[in-house]
């Protein structure tokens, strides 16, 4: 968690790969205890315009929330907080996060989803907002780098291939 702007502006940070794991048997009760949680705490802390950075890197599949939860905080959170939410940042974004957020964009209000913006790296993440205050889990940090360094190599090797080359000149 961070601020920008005047200091007054909050910048939620919220990891998805230190989610519970879905196969436990207390799932339910745990994810319905941390939305309660997370809806708390944004009361406390927001008192003006905020930002969510959604952290989907190295999560696997069974860490990932469900539809169901999402939408239910979705519609529980009370108006001022959903008023005051300037942009929802989502780096790294899956396919099934986008697919989901596809699916289910007819069911959420336009103004909301004007809000979502994708991040593929920390690069990215770094040009939109301020980072000195806000922690990256080391998690997060490595598979970022990873994802880069396979980004890198695939660029190099289409560009060293004559056929991918004459490809890309077309």
């Amino acid at each position: 968690t961070g601020y920008y702007g005047d200091g007054l502006n909050a910048i939620i940070v919220f990891a998805a790969c230190f989610l519970p794991d879905s196969s436990r048997t207390d799932y339910n009760y745990v994810m319905e205890n941390l939305f309660l949680y997370v809806i708390s705490t944004l009361e406390l802390m927001v008192a003006e315009d905020y930002m969510i950075v959604y952290l989907n890197g190295a999560t696997p599949r069974r860490r990932m929330p469900g539809l169901g939860w999402m939408k239910k905080c979705y519609q529980m959170i009370d108006r001022r907080l959903r008023k005051n939410l300037k942009s929802f940042i989502i780096v790294h974004p899956s396919w099934f996060i986008r697919t989901i957020l596809a699916v289910t964009r007819p069911f959420i209000s336009s103004k909301f989803s004007s809000k979502i913006q994708y991040v593929n790296t920390l690069a990215e993440l770094r040009e939109m907002i301020p980072m000195e205050y806000v922690h990256i889990p080391d998690s997060i940090v490595k598979y970022d780098e990873e994802k880069c360094i396979k980004r890198r190599i695939r660029t190099s090797c289409l560009s060293n291939d004559p056929e991918m080359a004459s490809v890309e000149q077309e």
